[in-house]
């Protein structure tokens, strides 16, 4: 579901940068949902008529080395693709942000909380419940592969207004009334 959820990451980036005329795309590529991504944002951009330039990134020098290019390629922003190890790093994620001052979007509001600007993903705390209430079920005596699968049901759209205020970017009216929580 994350991969699915990274073209709306990118319509609400563009929305609050329409500006930027490159977007860096940051992914791990040996994640096997890189590729599906990546086509999925670069039929996005085309639309918008906006280039897409990915970053591939696995380790902390190879994330240090995605930031550098930014100015190169002209990037207007960043989307960080969905990959447990941008979550891991994501105080090096905002850290390069704010020091390359590039609006980016992240998968977790954790990175918004730690000073990012905005991010749109499934809420982590729904996600724990549900978890912990199929670990009850699985203690209790229900078989695994009896129980459905479920996808997150709550998804949260959240926006640092202190660092958009420091990136100098003015959050449109219409992202501000979706948002879940406005960290001011």
């Amino acid at each position: 579901m994350n991969t699915e959820m990274v073209p709306k990451r990118f319509e609400l980036l563009s929305e609050l940068v329409p500006e930027a005329q490159v977007v860096a795309l940051l992914v791990n590529p040996s994640n096997p949902a890189t590729g599906p991504t990546t086509k999925d944002v670069q039929a996005a951009a085309r639309a918008k008529g906006v280039q897409i330039s990915v970053l591939n990134a696995r380790s902390e020098a190879e994330i240090n080395g995605a930031f550098a290019s930014l100015r190169d390629l002209k990037a207007g922003a960043l989307l960080v693709g969905a990959d447990p190890i941008f979550q891991n790093r994501r105080e090096q994620l905002v850290a390069l942000a704010s020091h390359y001052a590039i609006p980016a979007m992240y998968q977790w509001r954790e990175s918004v909380d730690a000073g990012g600007l905005i991010s749109y993903g499934p809420n982590n705390t729904d996600l724990t419940r549900q978890v912990g209430t199929y670990v009850g079920r699985i203690l209790a005596g229900a078989k695994p592969a009896d129980l459905p699968v479920q996808e997150p049901t709550r998804f949260e759209l959240v926006i640092n207004l202190k660092t958009a205020k420091t990136l100098g970017l003015i959050v449109p009216l219409s992202i501000l009334t979706l948002a879940e929580e406005v960290i001011e």
